[in-house]
């Protein structure tokens, strides 16, 4: 994609502001519309536009696969352990008032959990389209050329067959 300069310099210019829209809309969450979920997707389709413009090489080198992983560990240990750490500190499971006093400990523990979500939801949807852009093509709902068009099939597999990577070649019709 090294030809589509204008694409690149658009991308260039786009692809910070989204991120900081993220974390803006992270941060902002508990005090108005927004949170983690929201953010997450949006601060994930920063890198996936990321990875649409130069490549998904290029995407799994900026973010690797082990870091979205370990991304998606931290996020749900997070949000799990401001949960144990009420339930240590005296209250119940998610009772942000044994955080702290009054409001600080409610801020502090929605902060957290939000945070939590947010990483997770941005490390999935990351993860989920850098793999789907490395299925082999045989996954994908393929034509036939012997069937009408726009009927679709999807190549069988047994346990011990391999899926051909093209779609299958159509048999040859005897003229009987």
């Amino acid at each position: 994609m090294s030809h589509h300069i204008v694409l690149r310099v658009i991308a260039r210019i786009l692809i910070p502001p989204i991120l900081l829209f993220a974390l803006y809309v992270q941060f902002h969450g508990d005090f108005g519309p927004g949170g983690g979920f929201q953010a997450g997707v949006i601060f994930a389709s920063g890198i996936i536009f990321y990875a649409l413009v130069h490549g998904v090489d290029a995407a799994r080198r900026v973010v690797p696969s082990g870091l979205t992983h370990g991304l998606m560990a931290v996020g749900l240990l997070l949000y799990a352990g401001v949960g144990v750490a009420t339930l240590l500190l005296g209250g119940n499971y998610l009772d942000y008032d044994a955080l702290g006093h009054g409001h600080h400990g409610q801020h502090l523990g929605i902060l957290l959990i939000e945070l939590g979500v947010g990483i997770t939801v941005a490390a999935v949807m990351i993860c989920s389209a850098v793999t789907a852009t490395s299925w082999p093509m045989a996954m994908v709902c393929c034509v036939r050329a012997d069937q009408p068009s726009g009927r679709r099939r999807m190549p069988r597999s047994s346990p011990g067959r391999r899926i051909p990577l093209s779609c299958p070649k159509p048999k040859a019709r005897s003229m009987r």
